[in-house]
Formats: C-alpha cells, sequence, structure tokens
C-alpha cells in the first residue's frame, strides 16, 4: 500500500494493545483539521498514540503526506516522527518562563524541522495565539486556557508535519474554552499543517473540526467531512438530545432597521438576528434537529424567520417514538445542504412523509458556529 499522490494521511491499525481490540482503517486529506470523535473508551486516544508512534499494533501502516512512517517492514520510533503532541494537561516547564517554554520544542527540534517553522515564526505564532503580553511570565500564573495555548504553540514550534492533541479542552471549564476556542479557530485557518484531535464535546468539533472520524468500539463507523457526518441519520452520534447538523453559509446582506442578517447557502438562504459578519463573509451554522418543525404546505401565519422548501431524501427511526429525517434544501434537486430534523413518528404517520417527498421546514433557530476558511 503507498500514498503516491503525498496529499493524504493513510492509516491501518490492527491488533490488540492493553486487552483493547483496535481494528481501525481510514483516508484524511493531509490539511485542515479533523476530529476523532466517539464515546468514552471507543479507542480514540489508542489510535492517537499508534500515530504519534507511542503505541504499536500488530498490523499498522501509515503514510503521512508520501511518507512511510510504518508498515511491515518499518517501524518510525516517536522521536523520529515528525509530530507535534498536545495532551489534556499543557505539561509545561515550570522552571521555564512562557517565552522559553515556546522555544524549547524549537531548540530541540531537527535542522529540517527548524525549516518547517520558518513558515510561521515565533512572533506570528505568538500573535495568532494571543500571548504578546504573557511571553516574560511565569507558567504558575497562568489560568487553564492561556496554558493550553502556549502547549500548542511549543508543539507548533519543534516544526511538526502532524499536530496531534489529545481532548486539548477537557479539562478546561467553559469560561475558559470559550476563551481559547477563537484563538485555536484563527490558527488553525491560517496553518498548513494537517491537524487531528480527539473530543467528546459535540460544540468543539463544530466550531474547530473540518473532517470527522467517528468511532465506536475500537472501530472506524464513518469518516467524511464534518457536515456529511453529522448530518447521516442513521449514525449513533445522531441519536442524542443535541443532534445538529453544521452547515457552510455566506453572508449575503445585513438588515439595519431589522438587525437580521441574510445568509446564503446550498439551495436557499437564511436569516439570522444580529450582524453576523462582512458581507461575502464565510461562515458555518449549527441546526439543531430538535429545532426543526415540518409541514406539507408553506405556512402563512407564524413568527418563525426561516421557512425553508426541503426535501427529504432519508427516514431513520430512532426508538419507536422519535425519528430523524435528511433533509436537503430546496425543491428542484437534492444537491442543497444538507440537515437533519427530529419529529415523532405519530407526527411522521399522521403526515404521511416519504423519501423524496417536498415539503417545507421550519428553523426555529440558527447559530453561528465560527467562520469558514
Amino acid at each position: 500500500m503507498k500514498d503516491t499522490q503525498g496529499k493524504e494521511i493513510v492509516a491501518t491499525f490492527s491488533g490488540s494493545l492493553d486487552q483493547f481490540d483496535l481494528t481501525v482503517n481510514f483516508t484524511l486529506p493531509a490539511q485542515g483539521v479533523t476530529a476523532l470523535f466517539g464515546r468514552s473508551g471507543c479507542g480514540k486516544t489508542t489510535v492517537l498514540r499508534c500515530l504519534a508512534g507511542l503505541s504499536r499494533t500488530k498490523t499498522g501502516y501509515l503514510s503521512v503526506k508520501g511518507q512511510i512512517w510504518q508498515d511491515k517492514d518499518r517501524f518510525l520510533p516517536t522521536y523520529k516522527r515528525p509530530v507535534g503532541f498536545v495532551f489534556q494537561e499543557a505539561s509545561l516547564f515550570p522552571h521555564l518562563s512562557v517565552g522559553e517554554n515556546l522555544v524549547f520544542g524549537q531548540k530541540r527540534a531537527s535542522e529540517q524541522a527548524r525549516q518547517r517553522t520558518n513558515i510561521i515564526s515565533k512572533d506570528n505564532l505568538v500573535e495568532l495565539l494571543g500571548l504578546g503580553d504573557l511571553l516574560n511570565r511565569s507558567t504558575h500564573h497562568l489560568s487553564g486556557g492561556e496554558r493550553q495555548r502556549v502547549a500548542i504553540g511549543r508543539a507548533l514550534l519543534s516544526g511538526p508535519e502532524l499536530l496531534l492533541m489529545d481532548e486539548p479542552l477537557a479539562a478546561l471549564d467553559r469560561f475558559s474554552k470559550d476563551e481559547i476556542i477563537p484563538y485555536l479557530d484563527r490558527l488553525f485557518k491560517t496553518l498548513d499543517i494537517p491537524m487531528i484531535f480527539v473530543s467528546h464535546d459535540t460544540e468543539e468539533v463544530e466550531r474547530l473540526a473540518d473532517h470527522m472520524i467517528l468511532m465506536d468500539r475500537g472501530k472506524v463507523v464513518s469518516t467524511g467531512s464534518l457536515s456529511e457526518v453529522l448530518s447521516d441519520p442513521a449514525l449513533f452520534i445522531a441519536e442524542g438530545p443535541k443532534t445538529s447538523s453544521v452547515i457552510a453559509v455566506e453572508v449575503m446582506s445585513f438588515s439595519e432597521a431589522d438587525r437580521i442578517t441574510e445568509v446564503r447557502t446550498e439551495g436557499g438562504s437564511l436569516q439570522i438576528p444580529g450582524r453576523q459578519g462582512e458581507i461575502g463573509s464565510k461562515h458555518r451554522i449549527s441546526i439543531a434537529a430538535n429545532d426543526v418543525s415540518l409541514a406539507r404546505e408553506q405556512p402563512s401565519e407564524t413568527t418563525i424567520l426561516n421557512i425553508l422548501p426541503a426535501r427529504i431524501l432519508d427516514i431513520h427511526l430512532l426508538d419507536g417514538a422519535r425519528c430523524n429525517l435528511l433533509l436537503s434544501i430546496g425543491h428542484e434537486d437534492e444537491n442543497g445542504a444538507r440537515f437533519l430534523a427530529r419529529i415523532t413518528q405519530r407526527s411522521l404517520r399522521k403526515f404521511d412523509f416519504a423519501i423524496g417527498q417536498n415539503i417545507y421546514a421550519q428553523v426555529k433557530s440558527v447559530s453561528m458556529v465560527g467562520a469558514k476558511s
């Protein structure tokens, strides 16, 4: 097996590790941010350790941008892999200042790795992570979010070709998460380094990820773009009470009188309260499945802003009472932006909804979840 294009990350890991059976096979684009997502104990961290060379399965293959790191004849040890690894705990050196922590990895990096770090200078990285006022500070006086920003900066200055992060925000409270995510969002969209991060928080994933690997019991259940995986009605991720879909949009206009922003997506447009960005800027929105109601005819008397023509692409029954419907925006074809609606099976029978049917979706609320590169 060989990655000849040099534009992908190809991984296969199979075997038992600490009484845990792993059977994983996936191919990712060697750019953007990938979320490794699944229930606790499904093997997410184990996969991350295999990518870093910290764990080794009986059968394994790993190619990163055309470079073979592992196959049947070789196994590149961790210290030879150009990988940056960020753990749940920042693990900063307490005897060094913030600035000294940042350059520690750079000093130990190989000449080839140092050349890679020239793509982004220390000064630029400090600006992107908002660390300028912290460089001379002791690590003892940093908040949790500040510590993780320093840890990420230190990993990047080592010149990695792949950045791995094991639930980097898990130890932070909600305030600290809200503080650090804008920095990470901006950083990830600036750097041309593939990043894979483990998370169990769907809000983090919606905000930061471009792609998703969904795992369950040591196996990959689904892999693809974030929007594709989140909008699959048959996956277990679509069964929870916070099931939502992510859609890419572009800002079209803003009404000063109504304070309403109009955004466009494939198949139609939506209106969102408040100013949501400059005209032409691209963003992501999240639509919760429970915030979507359906009608066979277009409603005329309603306070809901977004009434979208939609087509039913799939129906998946859940627990005897509820079901997920996969919808695409627009009546003309099935290429519109896709999102999920959660309704009762009683309503499904009452309105006789069927695959291929044109209907109207009333979206009660839309959440902006970040800029889109």
